[in-house]
């Protein structure tokens, strides 16, 4: 059973995502948050295993609320899928780099969002279709990269290829057909990576593949 919070400033909303949610028999709804400081302290009181969380909120914003929520020893095992009405704005970066795990449009299929909250429950991080791969590295290139981060040298160059394919976009399939190598090794690498870099998923390896300089954004 995934447990989910819900936190949007709008109760239409989060009616609707409830109806949705809790028509399957593998999702609970455990609460319901109306701004970023409600989902901060129920989350810390109900330990849910995904946040969906509004980036636009009275008072503590979405952004802000994930950062808190990431940054918490105790709440480790919960991940941050971020909802928004818009595509192509500020927040992607901004969402990852505060330790979101997904980004999704509050317009996507049900499907896709059903969808959305059983892979960032498993761990994995949901960057696309919602978000294109060419979107992180615009959003990206919207601040320069900084000094290459500690512990880009603790990876062997094997590695450090395999985080750059994750930044670009590349599934553990797509990754591997790329490398000539059999998923389960591509998987491996991944792992590897995220272990070494303490990295929570894959959504906090592509930021810190932009950051290190690793990867550079794709210039237009």
């Amino acid at each position: 059973m995934i447990r989910v919070l819900l936190a949007d400033d709008q109760a239409l909303m989060r009616a609707g995502f409830r109806a949705l949610l809790e028509a399957e028999d593998d999702l609970e709804v455990v609460g319901e948050a109306s701004d970023g400081a409600g989902a901060v302290r129920i989350a810390r009181e109900l330990k849910p295993d995904v946040v969906l969380m509004d980036v636009q909120m009275p008072g503590l914003d979405g952004i802000e609320a994930t950062g808190r929520i990431a940054a918490d020893p105790g709440l480790g095992g919960v991940r941050v899928l971020m909802l928004t009405n818009y595509g192509l704005d500020e927040y992607v970066f901004a969402a990852l780099r505060a330790g979101a795990s997904g980004f999704l449009l509050k317009d996507a299929d049900p499907a896709d969002l059903l969808q959305a909250v059983a892979v960032v429950a498993r761990g994995d991080a949901l960057l696309a279709p919602a978000v294109t791969r060419t979107l992180i590295s615009e959003f990206a290139s919207s601040r320069p990269p900084d000094q290459p981060t500690a512990g880009r040298e603790v990876l062997t160059a094997r590695e450090q290829e395999v985080a750059g394919l994750v930044a670009r976009g590349l599934s553990n399939d797509e990754i591997a057909d790329r490398m000539v190598i059999s998923p389960l090794t591509a998987k491996t690498h991944v792992n590897r990576a995220m272990t070494k870099l303490h990295c929570r998923d894959r959504a906090q390896l592509v930021v810190w593949a932009y950051e290190s300089g690793l990867v550079t954004p794709r210039r237009r």
